[in-house]
């Protein structure tokens, strides 16, 4: 039976329609890599990865050209891995008994809409739980909701990708966090003055205010991050500035976890671990751009208490792929199949329908993944 989503496309359209502008704040935060082309499970994302220049302080004239700077250009890759399925089961006399009530194609559409909405707030969760992992550092205090009184943090985060070398005036710039903080955001009184907010958005609408270059969304898949266990690890001979591969020893053999933030006696910076070990010792590497101050032999590390991961991003650091999930050559047993990418958000779904012995399944499967490709784009507001 051919056709069998033609007639619900109008349904299926309008679903992608809401849930692509449903208020989840990361993944239009970030680049999205969507499309309508197939994809494997496993296929592999590459990006290249330029080193640090070389600034020479002469030029001396000479009748030759000097020799320029050799650099090695690396490349980091992404394995495209996770599925998020929904499947919809329904039988003949299902469908004859809905259409006595509502209607098989009103209940159908909810159905779709639900399905989508489910599988863009597991993206969302997928999105918030690879970014913070992959971050710099962190400002604020584990456990305590920010913005209780003022948005100084605000203007940490943005410090934070400024001296990371992030660019914070070209609009690309986001600030998410969860609704606790959005909350506090919103009884600010400073915010709610239209003399002194500008606008009277947040004071009739709710309607979260661009505040010092940030766009600030909210997201309820903002994720809890519990800390790692070790305790007692210390610098294994000490680190430069700029080192993020940092040796340490003298541990209990518990977890260091990634996603972990960790301060130094002596150094005001949090650190967020992004690979981490179970052992009494290893080599832990913290984001770029690294260690911000000398650590000396046998300085104590301190891994911090377990918090909420208010996320500050800027869209190039982190990417989302999305595609419709390959099907073999010549088809599966679906008898119609329909890919929908939402222009908004650019999630891209893939629905399927399947015939069995008098009963039906709808099937919307996404292929996706994320990654952080540069780790100074990324900062934590601990919450």
């Amino acid at each position: 039976m051919a056709n069998v989503l033609t007639d619900l496309a109008a349904d299926i359209y309008k679903a992608a329609d809401i849930i692509g502008r449903e208020a989840v704040g990361l993944i239009p935060s970030v680049v999205v890599n969507g499309g309508s082309e197939e994809a494997a499970q496993g296929d592999v994302v590459r990006s290249h990865s330029t080193p640090a220049a070389t600034v020479n302080s002469s030029a001396t004239p000479a009748m030759t050209i000097p020799e320029g700077d050799d650099q090695t250009v690396t490349n980091k890759t992404m394995t495209v891995s996770q599925i998020a399925s929904v499947r919809i089961p329904w039988t003949g006399e299902d469908m004859k008994h809905v259409n006595n009530g509502s209607g098989f194609e009103t209940i159908y559409g909810d159905q779709i809409q639900q399905a989508m909405r489910a599988i863009s707030n597991t993206i969302e969760a997928h999105v918030a739980s690879i970014a913070y992992a992959g971050a710099s550092r962190a400002f604020g205090t584990a456990g305590t909701t920010p913005f209780a009184s003022n948005f100084n943090d605000v203007a940490e985060m943005r410090q934070i990708l400024l001296d990371n070398g992030m660019p914070v005036t070209d609009g690309q710039i986001s600030l998410i966090v969860n609704t606790a903080a959005g909350t506090n955001l919103r009884q600010l009184a400073q915010l709610q003055k239209v003399n002194e907010s500008g606008g009277s958005d947040l004071l009739r609408q709710g309607t979260l205010l661009d505040l010092q270059g940030f766009m600030l969304k909210e997201s309820a898949q903002i994720q809890v991050h519990t800390k790692g266990t070790a305790t007692g690890l210390d610098a294994a001979g000490g680190e430069p500035i700029g080192e993020t591969s940092v040796v340490l020893d003298g541990g209990d053999g518990g977890t260091l976890l990634s996603g972990d933030v960790v301060t130094f006696a002596g150094d005001t910076n949090k650190y967020v671990v992004n690979t981490g070990f179970t052992a009494a010792g290893g080599t832990a590497v913290i984001g770029d751009p690294g260690m911000r101050e000398t650590l000396a032999d046998t300085v104590e590390m301190t891994i911090g208490n377990t918090y909420t991961a208010n996320l500050a991003v800027h869209r190039s650091a982190v990417e989302l792929v999305m595609r419709p999930l390959q099907k073999p050559n010549g088809g599966d047993a679906a008898v119609d199949e329909m890919i929908v990418q939402d222009p908004m958000s650019g999630l891209v779904f893939r629905i399927s329908a399947y015939k069995g012995y008098n009963k039906a399944m709808f099937d919307i499967t996404a292929l996706y993944q994320a990654k952080v490709w540069n780790s100074d784009g990324v900062g934590i507001l601990l919450g």
